[in-house]
């Protein structure tokens, strides 16, 4: 990763917020691997413990009212070692803690916000327990991080610059103070329900941020759901909640996964807990940590504490028994080469577009209105399709990305109009669905496809511009 003046900027910054001995431990900004290596360690993880634990958990709902106060927090006996031996009963590598859930209360001690585990009747930093007691059991550090804020909030259509300063602290506090974090799991962004974009919250710059600050961090969004599998998009790691419906399609390429499901019937702990039957230990280990990892899915496990901050005996036995049933047996199959994920802002969005004869029903601005589950489709008749996409004025310009509907274009050209005549980027042969293309940056006011030769009727679900940050 080049040392840019992005990153000498964000490294001011952080001098003048942090004392010089901490500035020593996080100014190191070369990665000690390429992103592939870190991709296929997490893989090899196989297997991890998610622990949903927050204010949620003392008012039986996983999405509390936001005014909910602090000193509901008040865990009597909270044991983080009990929570990393439970892990280590079942054979799991890691943990991942939700620091902050979607209404907003922070377990750690921070400084960006009053609505945190420092005013309630506990008083301790949950997330320095929790890190400490991982690590003194063996076991890798990860962090799960909401964007979406209901408590302050930062929510659809009132998002400010304020609530993006903080979320680049509470980031910053949560990398900087906590040691080595494999990975951070971010949340409600992205997402239908969320509403919140990548826009809204400029992904790019979270993003370079979390690398600044830990170039070995993964970062991993939980936006499974509206992007297609082949392409790694504003993430490190592809992910899928199995329990909102989302699952791998089995002839996608091969890409680092992760999969999430509870061992209870929630994420949040409910009073009927103790009672209830947990998921069984054969089920988890026959129907979910062997065939997600056969296809390089690691998996992660939730077992959600309850409000004297420790784990049920009906878990704490299921997990005894999972790791009777299963070990870790090392490293996974080899993952493919990859191209480094997209992070950037599509410029194309709704710009107006262009192309030969369509289909009667997938015209041209199905092909950049920011949805998989619509395309451009050529008119079967046409032998040699195009499609444009007219920028309104020049800008600059380093990737596009061709994300296809189901048409296998196999050759084609890529070309742009620098206001005198069309240039070439690229003329020859990608079977790849997810048509990814790094370039030098040009500057272009219009942009186009000429497809060559295709299995079927050509047809594009995006059509992607973007000049990303280097």
């Amino acid at each position: 990763m080049k040392f840019t003046n992005f990153y000498k900027n964000v490294l001011i910054v952080l001098i003048m917020i942090f004392p010089l001995g901490l500035m020593a431990q996080i100014t190191d900004f070369k990665a000690s691997k390429p992103l592939n290596q870190l991709q296929q360690k997490f893989v090899d993880l196989r297997f991890g413990m998610f622990i949903h634990y927050n204010i949620p958990t003392y008012v039986n709902a996983d999405w509390p009212d936001p005014e909910a106060s602090p000193k509901l927090f008040n865990p009597k006996h909270l044991n983080a070692d009990q929570w990393a031996k439970a892990a280590k009963s079942a054979n799991m590598s890691y943990g991942c803690l939700t620091t902050k859930h979607h209404s907003g209360f922070c377990i750690w001690d921070t400084k960006s916000t009053d609505y945190n585990v420092m005013n309630s009747p506990y008083g301790k930093d949950v997330v320095k327990q929790f890190a400490d007691a991982f690590r003194a059991n063996g076991l890798k550090v990860m962090l799960y991080y909401s964007i979406l804020d209901t408590h302050h909030k930062l929510r659809p259509n009132q998002i400010t610059p304020q609530h993006i300063d903080m979320v680049k602290q509470q980031i910053t506090e949560l990398l900087t103070k906590y040691g080595k974090i494999e990975a951070l799991i971010i949340d409600g962004w992205d997402a239908p329900w969320s509403r919140i974009s990548y826009d809204d919250v400029p992904f790019e710059d979270i993003y370079n941020l979390i690398k600044t600050l830990q170039p070995d961090c993964l970062v991993m969004d939980l936006n499974g759901a509206k992007y297609p599998a082949e392409g790694l998009y504003y993430t490190d790691i592809k992910t899928y909640e199995m329990g909102a419906g989302q699952r791998m399609p089995k002839d996608s390429k091969v890409m680092p996964t992760l999969a999430c499901l509870p061992i209870n019937t929630s994420w949040f702990w409910k009073t009927d807990f103790p009672t209830v039957p947990v998921r069984k230990p054969q089920e988890i280990v026959d129907g979910l940590i062997k065939p997600l990892n056969d296809a390089s899915c690691n998996f992660i496990l939730n077992v959600a504490p309850n409000r004297d901050g420790l784990i049920d005996d009906n878990a704490i036995a299921a997990l005894k028994e999972v790791g009777v049933l299963w070990k870790n047996t090392g490293s996974t199959k080899q993952l493919p080469p990859l191209a480094l994920p997209i992070i950037s802002s599509n410029i194309a969005i709704n710009k107006p577009a262009n192309s030969s004869w369509s289909d009667d029903m997938n015209i041209m601005d199905f092909a950049n209105d920011d949805n998989y589950g619509t395309s451009w489709q050529s008119n079967g008749a046409v032998e040699k399709p195009w499609f444009e996409v007219n920028l309104k004025n020049e800008q600059a310009v380093n990737m596009i990305v061709v994300a296809e509907g189901k048409s296998n274009i196999e050759t084609y050209a890529l070309e742009y109009w620098n206001g005198v005549d069309w240039k070439k980027i690229f003329d020859g042969k990608n079977e790849d669905r997810i048509k990814i293309h790094r370039f030098d940056r040009i500057w272009a006011s219009k942009l186009r496809i000429r497809i060559g030769k295709s299995k079927e009727t050509a047809s594009i679900a995006e059509f992607q511009v973007f000049n990303e940050r280097r």
